[in-house]
């Protein structure tokens, strides 16, 4: 075989991997199957857990598929529990959090601009306090919270979890971030000498451009407060006023499995039925997310290059 024929076969089988490219590719894949053992294997049982009865979750293969017949009795099980008191606690979420994410907007988005777009006394110390708060852990914040609603009345009404994330530390800092590199001040000047004034300029230029930042911060806020737990277990008196994080907790005290004082009308929630309260919890959140990805993506991005 000729030099030439030599080198074009090796062209086509492409270049050799070293022992440390090989090796770096191992590793990789192993990275890949733990993180599918410990992050993809539970969310599969998850799935698959409703569709058997409490005693086939324990006799049978983990991974194995039940039956529509279990499901439904789950489904049917978990709809009498109190009444349907896991579609009063979703309501209460989607109104807490939707109610939260309105109050966000309308604070964190103004704030952003103005800090970014103006100079003023005390500005860089407003941007420092804002890091701070947005590090502080939200439990440490509980607290006071409680002590300044619960001074204005408002402890146990809706305004006690929605109020307290009217601001936003990190859906401010965000838009901050985007204003102060990606608004072109060109058009802002040109804007200024047609005779716009700053609030015109702000609602006619400004937010139509950040629409993909703004749909970052309103989602992360939504999921946010989907999410939150600890405030409204503070604030909240009422089993009829607890959103699906809490209503979470009162079906698994109220789980024999993992409760065994449960007992009368609860003995019918079962490991099943508390899978797929969680399903239902986290449902929510997933299609937001599945319908939104190209928003996010542009809002992730935005902010990332300067004018």
């Amino acid at each position: 075989m000729s030099a030439h024929a030599e080198t074009e076969t090796s062209r086509r089988r492409g270049p050799r991997l070293s022992a440390g490219a090989l090796f770096g590719r191992g590793a990789m894949w192993l990275l890949l199957a733990i993180m599918l053992v410990f992050f993809v294997i539970p969310v599969v049982w998850l799935l698959l857990a409703p569709t058997k009865s409490d005693g086939e979750l324990i006799r049978n293969a983990p991974l194995s598929l039940g039956s529509w017949d279990d499901l439904a009795t789950s489904f049917s099980n978990l709809m009498k529990f109190q009444g349907g008191a896991i579609l009063v606690w979703l309501k209460n979420s989607a109104v807490y959090s939707l109610v939260a994410l309105v109050l966000t907007l309308i604070a964190s988005i103004p704030a952003g601009y103005g800090l970014a777009m103006t100079s003023f006394r005390g500005r860089k110390t407003l941007l420092v306090t804002t890091m701070i708060v947005m590090l502080t852990p939200g439990a440490a914040l509980v607290l006071p919270i409680f002590l300044e609603l619960n001074a204005m009345g408002l402890v146990g009404s809706m305004w006690s979890v929605t109020l307290p994330f009217a601001f936003y530390p990190f859906g401010v800092y965000l838009t901050y971030i985007y204003f102060a590199t990606s608004l072109p001040r060109n058009l802002l000047a040109a804007a200024r000498i047609d005779g716009c004034n700053e609030w015109q300029i702000f609602s006619r230029i400004a937010l139509p451009l950040a629409k993909p930042v703004i749909a970052l911060v309103g989602f992360f806020s939504f999921v946010g407060n989907w999410n939150n737990y600890f405030l409204p277990l503070v604030m909240l008196a009422k089993d009829e006023d607890y959103p699906i994080q809490i209503g979470l907790q009162q079906l698994l005290t109220a789980t024999p499995a993992f409760n065994p004082t449960a007992g009368g009308a609860q003995l019918d929630i079962g490991r099943p039925e508390l899978a797929l309260a969680i399903i239902i919890g986290v449902l929510p959140v997933l299609l937001i997310f599945l319908f939104s990805q190209r928003s996010l993506v542009s809002g992730l991005l935005a902010g990332s290059t300067k004018e």
